[in-house]
């Protein structure tokens, strides 16, 4: 077991608050003492018994419709825990939150539905790990998530997934941001899974609202990897961006999807991604998709591109006495290279440790 290569550190002295799920049972959740009077975190059911009215009304089913699809009607009927974290209004929470969502076991689906709410004028770095123990092979992991940003608030919301190759991911996630809030999305997979399907959506309805999303994943072994991004340009003054970066090699197939649809004419929005093939046995596919509905004064755009690693640079760097691996571990790297903040010294070594691995046999 090792959810610290999920993000998820037992050293608690640099996170705010922390919560541990195993299976089916939240079995830890402790709020610092110095954010005790800013951060609420616990369970979804302890919430909906602490707070049936405000959930109900506010929080619970709001962003994400039960009959989305099949993997959301499951949640909404078999349920088995996920997490709530409220920061107070007005709350600059300097160290990250973290939580995560463990299964131990074999043939289990693990349902859950999350819950984050960063009121009014405050601020969080939420960190999500998604892991499995030793000898877990197959397995559902179908996650609900929904993420309110208040005005003038920033919710930074970094997932790092790390699961077995015989296990299938269905997340589900909306973020709505309101007036002057800002919502920052990071997402890491660097290893194998038998498939994954995430398509996370930022309503951005409030004036001057902002989003940003980063994506780095490389495709291995057999996965079938299908992820994107939904920007919905809504309030006037909204900007978007979206980033992603891929690599595929070995029998991997990874689509890369991006949306962005505007809905007012004061917004602005551009989509970034590209891909590495390191492999001729893997696929890699990039889809953007640009959509201005009654917006005639909307500024959309899109960059995608999918290469194999250029030669004359792996050319020019062994010219200089690097070895050909070294040489494309260090191009791949830089290209995957992408700023994620309060990633623990040691998950930052695993990225890198993985970006290099899944070099050596490219070109």
């Amino acid at each position: 077991m090792k959810p610290l290569m999920s993000g998820f550190t037992s050293d608690e002295s640099e996170r705010s608050a922390s919560y541990f799920q195993m299976d089916r049972t939240a079995i830890y959740e402790r709020v610092a003492e110095d954010f005790g009077g800013a951060i609420e975190i616990m369970g979804a059911e302890e919430a909906l018994v602490r707070y049936p009215d405000e959930m109900a009304e506010r929080f619970w089913w709001r962003a994400v419709a039960p009959d989305k699809d099949k993997y959301a009607a499951l949640v909404a009927l078999h349920q088995t825990e996920g997490y709530f974290i409220r920061v107070k209004a007005g709350q600059r929470v300097e160290k990250p939150i973290q939580a995560c969502l463990f299964i131990s076991e074999s043939d289990v689906s693990q349902n859950l539905h999350n819950v984050i709410v960063v009121e009014d004028g405050a601020e969080a770095n939420v960190i999500t790990g998604c892991n499995i123990g030793a000898g877990v092979r197959e397995g559902l992991h179908a996650g609900i998530s929904e993420f309110y940003v208040g005005k003038n608030a920033k919710l930074t919301f970094t997932m790092v997934h790390n699961w077995d190759k015989e296990f299938s991911v269905r997340p589900r996630t909306t973020a709505v941001v309101d007036d002057d809030g800002v919502f920052i999305s990071n997402y890491v997979l660097l290893k194998p899974v038998r498939s994954i399907q995430a398509f996370p959506v930022a309503r951005l309805q409030g004036e001057r609202s902002r989003a940003l999303f980063t994506t780095i994943v490389c495709g291995l072994e057999d996965s079938v990897i299908d992820l994107g991004t939904e920007t919905q340009l809504i309030g006037a003054g909204s900007r978007s961006e979206a980033v992603a970066r891929t690599v595929s090699r070995d029998r991997s197939t990874v689509y890369s999807r991006g949306r962005l649809v505007a809905r007012t004419n004061d917004c602005k929005a551009h989509l970034d991604c590209r891909g590495i093939v390191q492999s001729e046995d893997s696929t890699q596919w990039a889809i953007p998709d640009l959509a201005s509905e009654g917006a005639p004064g909307a500024e959309l755009s899109h960059e995608a591109a999918i290469s194999p690693i250029a030669a004359e640079e792996v050319y020019y760097l062994m010219s200089r006495g690097v070895p050909k691996d070294e040489a494309i571990s260090t191009i791949t790297r830089g290209f995957l290279d992408l700023e994620i903040p309060g990633l623990p010294a040691a998950l930052r070594k695993r990225i890198d440790d993985a970006i290099a691995e899944t070099s050596r046999e490219s070109m």
